[in-house]
């Protein structure tokens, strides 16, 4: 069977999860130049795909226009016209399912998310480093005869800063930390008496930008930024393509288990992971980053870490597994990754 030139690619959320697919696109484009990828997600994640070349995004509305079984009929005639050879399906989720049944006819690979894998390092009977997703996303494209090189990654151009950028983080030569505090389960979330502690050291030395989303968050942020010098709030108060601008100029992100971190890892940014009740072993770390730019709960007080895959379990008595990571560990590897 001939190599598709136009693959259609389906990856439709969660954030961190379309971000991990950025590097793996710009890796088989830049390989492969002669292959045309449209990639099938919600609009909200269409700046992640901005620079990409041979890449455009064709944006699924499920709430709205493709929601429910008609909506991704409607959705499977419209994707049609573009006339894709082949279907990627990264997501492999009911939705994409029946889009795929409503697409018959295309060669069809989808992602093998390793299941059993991961149940079995949850429940501690194989304890070890599993498939990284980015490989797993991989692993579709070798099946559809494209075998990628993801050991020698292509990152983008920091970005060029709007002047309101400017305006409101302010002008200086202070090395830039981003730093983004929140999850979104709590045992994912380093406790923010410790982060508000982090905050004011590392403000005393270089320019910290707050990322987070939503009200609440935002006013938790907004209250750092106004108690200490150097620190400077992002959240609500620019668009997604205007914070990727941001962290694109970072120095460093120190993020969560959480889709920051795979925002500035797509970008090419460093990265400084924090495990609560999750573990790296489960195949999230930041593209291009290992198990040195990362700081992970102490699991002989809590073996039972990971809790699960994506931080949704938290069992009595591992709210404070977060703190057995020192502020002072986390400042230390800061230094050192900066080096």
């Amino acid at each position: 069977m001939p190599k598709p030139k136009h693959i259609l690619v389906i990856r439709l959320s969660a954030m961190g999860d379309v971000a991990m697919t950025v590097p793996v696109l710009r890796a088989l484009t830049s390989q492969y130049p002669e292959v045309q990828l449209t990639v099938l997600t919600k609009p909200f994640f269409k700046p992640f795909f901005r620079d990409i070349p041979n890449v455009q995004v064709f944006e699924a509305k499920i709430n709205s226009a493709h929601k429910g079984v008609f909506g991704l009929w409607k959705l499977s005639r419209e994707l049609k016209a573009l006339r894709f050879d082949a279907i990627a399906d990264l997501h492999n989720v009911l939705r994409s399912n029946i889009l795929k049944f409503f697409c018959f006819g295309k060669q069809v690979v989808q992602i093998d998310k390793g299941r059993q894998d991961k149940k079995a390092l949850v429940d501690g009977s194989a304890f070890k480093q599993l498939k990284t997703t980015h490989q797993r996303y991989a692993d579709v494209f070798e099946k559809l005869g494209y075998n990628i090189d993801l050991k020698t990654p292509v990152f983008p151009e920091k970005s060029n800063l709007e002047p309101t950028v400017h305006t409101r983080i302010g002008t200086d030569s202070k090395l830039w930390i981003g730093i983004a505090p929140f999850a979104a389960f709590e045992g994912k979330m380093y406790p923010l008496d410790l982060m508000e502690r982090v905050i004011e050291t590392l403000s005393k030395t270089y320019k910290v930008i707050l990322f987070g989303a939503g009200d609440k968050e935002a006013q938790t942020l907004e209250e750092f930024a106004n108690q200490y010098d150097n620190v400077v709030n992002l959240a609500g108060q620019f668009t997604l393509k205007e914070e990727l601008d941001v962290i694109s100029n970072l120095d460093l992100m120190l993020a969560m288990d959480s889709g920051n971190a795979h925002l500035a890892a797509m970008l090419g940014v460093k990265v400084l992971t924090i495990w609560g009740v999750t573990h790296p072993y489960a195949g999230f770390l930041p593209f291009n980053h290992t198990m040195a730019s990362a700081l992970l709960a102490d699991r002989t007080q809590f073996p039972k870490i990971p809790t699960s895959v994506y931080g949704n379990a938290l069992p009595e008595g591992y709210q404070n597994a977060m703190r057995t990571i020192t502020t002072e560990q986390i400042i230390d590897k800061i230094t050192e990754l900066l080096k």
